[in-house]
């Protein structure tokens, strides 16, 4: 991301943006827009935007595990856009070392309510001492009341930088996504052109947004998740995200860099027998 367009906004603290846009349930619009728009978008908002910056850094690393059960029913859950969905992850701050174990419940109308509970950046990789947590809010939100037998294990980790601001007009938050890299075991694909940008309002379209439509970008179908595993394993039911990823994650070969896990070498001669 260029630094200049984010220098030249307002800053803001992060105590100040949680108590004006704290938006646990919200309404989230999602943009995949080339980097090199950024600078652009970023200048329209000038006058009208405030920046998220902790000791005057303004763009922040971020790591989220994704724990489904083995039959993944949570990204089915999506894939054939369940009324009532949900997503299980971990994410940690690594500049500051700060880690959550969040559940996202997407529900009618595109509302999204997320539940958070501190945890420990070392256990990230696993929810064993927040399952309780987690069978809690799926009961309360009565969402597959059977899963509370089903073990939860880590499916994909996604990494990005997040630049967030904050508009102080509506009370509504966007981030900025950039340096998306997903791993699902010894398989990472990174797409280093593109940005997800992510408007988190109480329901009507921002200031951002309408720049954004101005600009021709529409909202797109994209789950960090989701997304990240259908791309990942082809085989998966694709449905909801098969126009994005047809658009942005294999448009364009040179820009999603795919590594795959190189075979050994009795791997090689079995392949070949």
């Amino acid at each position: 991301m260029s630094a200049p367009p984010l220098a030249t906004l307002a800053p803001i603290a992060l105590a100040e943006v949680v108590d004006r846009a704290a938006l646990q349930c919200r309404v989230d619009r999602k943009y995949v827009i080339a980097v090199d728009e950024l600078p652009y978008l970023l200048d329209q908002l000038t006058p009208y935007a405030r920046v998220l910056d902790i000791d005057g850094e303004r763009s922040f690393r971020y790591e989220s595990v994704y724990f489904d059960t083995p039959c993944l029913a949570s990204y089915h859950c999506a894939a054939y856009r369940r009324r009532r969905r949900f997503k299980v992850r971990t994410r940690t701050y690594l500049d500051s070392a700060q880690c959550w174990l969040e559940v996202k419940i997407s529900g009618a109308r595109g509302r999204v309510t997320k539940h958070r509970l501190p945890y420990l950046a070392e256990d990230r990789r696993t929810v064993r001492s927040g399952r309780g947590f987690v069978n809690d809010v799926l009961d309360r939100e009565s969402i597959l009341s059977n899963l509370s037998g089903r073990p939860l294990e880590p499916v994909l980790v996604t990494s990005y930088r997040r630049s967030t601001l904050l508009l102080p007009a509506t009370a509504s938050r966007v981030t900025i996504d950039t340096g998306l890299t997903w791993q699902d075991g010894d398989r990472t694909l990174r797409l280093p052109g593109i940005a997800v940008v992510e408007t988190k309002t109480s329901s009507a379209p921002s200031l951002v947004d309408r720049a954004l439509w101005q600009r021709g970008s529409r909202p797109v179908r994209i789950s960090k998740y989701a997304t990240g595993l259908a791309a990942l394993r082809l085989d998966l039911p694709d449905v909801p995200w098969r126009r994005t990823l047809r658009r942005h994650f294999r448009a364009d070969p040179s820009s999603a860099l795919l590594e795959l896990p190189v075979p050994t070498r009795s791997e090689q001669e079995a392949s070949c027998a």
